[in-house]
């Protein structure tokens, strides 16, 4: 495996890029409680239909059910906008379409819509956008009055309840009492001040990844897993951390897509470093590609040899490699490739 890192960058370095310090309350802790126990939904039947809905002010998605009371003979169509209890209150979701194979559902997770939003809710959450605009500069301003080492990264407005939330991100935590004070001072309503960490601003205020396209936390899925760099090592990516991290200075989300499949992969091969007689000569593995199913080696003699991942067994502790098969027929029998 190609296992390198640009001038100036350390393993402690890398280790900056992982998610090891998770905000207490943001769906980053959650993610990673998450990953670590198993989600159940009890032994009651889910309701059908089930939907996917999605909060827009901070792109958090729900399953949800809805019970009109009055007999449905089609389903809510996407982009439908309902109103719902989200974790932060009632607000006006965007539902995402229908959900055929849910799995397995925490409790906190099923929601009961419980309208379809009116035009007058429609209208009223487009004045908040406007109203949102205006408490933002204003936060921001108190903030820097206070000279808090905090960085506002939105506000919202409930649809039905008077209060404010104004999302922030920090490296540690922050006493914003005397803040607090004076935004209700102006607002006369609720202010929520939220701390979240650097993947759920990414999530938040979206943006462009590294391949062109919007970021997964955005545009993909708002579930956050927790990446480490053995997923890029086990990838032969390059630890180059302009490559492998996003903007939100986090490694990318995308690793964990295909990291299931490289570590069962991996299972089957032989690891760096691993050593093994081949031909009467001492040979070590110097690079595993479970994508391609190849394995380079080099012997004590000099030569260097790629061998398709098949010709390699584990048996009584030790990797061996076993005898090529005969070529068909007619055909020349293949050499290992020689690496120049």
């Amino acid at each position: 495996m190609a296992d390198f890192t640009d001038d100036g960058e350390s393993e402690e370095d890398l280790r900056n890029l992982e998610d090891e310090r998770i905000v207490e309350g943001s769906s980053e802790e959650e993610g990673a409680r998450a990953s670590q126990a198993p989600r159940e939904r009890g032994n009651r039947a889910l309701p059908s239909p089930l939907y996917r809905i999605k909060a827009s002010h901070s792109n958090e998605t729900y399953f949800a059910y809805f019970e009109s009371g009055e007999a449905q003979s089609e389903p809510l169509a996407p982009r439908t906008q309902v109103l719902a209890p989200t974790r932060y209150g009632r607000d006006i979701c965007e539902l995402q379409g229908l959900v055929k194979e849910p799995g397995r559902i925490a409790s906190d997770e099923l929601l009961r819509i419980e309208r379809v939003a009116t035009a007058d809710d429609l209208e009223r959450a487009e004045a908040n956008k406007e109203k949102e605009l205006k408490a933002f500069e204003l936060c921001r301003e108190k903030i820097e009055s206070h000279k808090l080492p905090m960085k506002l990264v939105a506000a919202h407005y409930l649809l039905e309840e008077p209060k404010v939330i104004f999302f922030f991100s920090a490296e540690s935590r922050v006493d914003f009492r005397e803040l607090v004070k004076d935004l209700v001072s102006v607002f006369k309503m609720r202010i929520e001040l939220r701390q979240i960490g650097v993947r759920d601003e990414a999530r938040i205020t979206g943006g462009c990844g590294v391949c062109g396209r919007v970021l997964c936390c955005h545009g993909v899925t708002d579930k956050l897993t927790p990446v480490s760099i053995k997923m890029a090592k086990d990838q032969n990516l390059s630890l180059n951390s302009m490559k492998i991290s996003g903007p939100c200075g986090r490694l990318l989300c995308c690793l964990a897509y295909e990291f299931g499949f490289y570590r069962d992969a991996r299972r089957e091969l032989p690891s760096e470093g691993s050593r093994f007689t081949f031909e009467g000569v001492q040979f070590r593995v110097v690079e595993v590609n479970a994508l391609a199913g190849s394995v380079k080696i080099s012997g004590e003699d000099g030569r260097s040899l790629e061998m398709p991942a098949a010709r390699f067994t584990h048996s009584e502790g030790r990797w061996q490699v076993k005898p090529e098969e005969p070529a068909a027929e007619g055909k020349p029998e293949a050499e290992p490739e020689i690496p120049e």
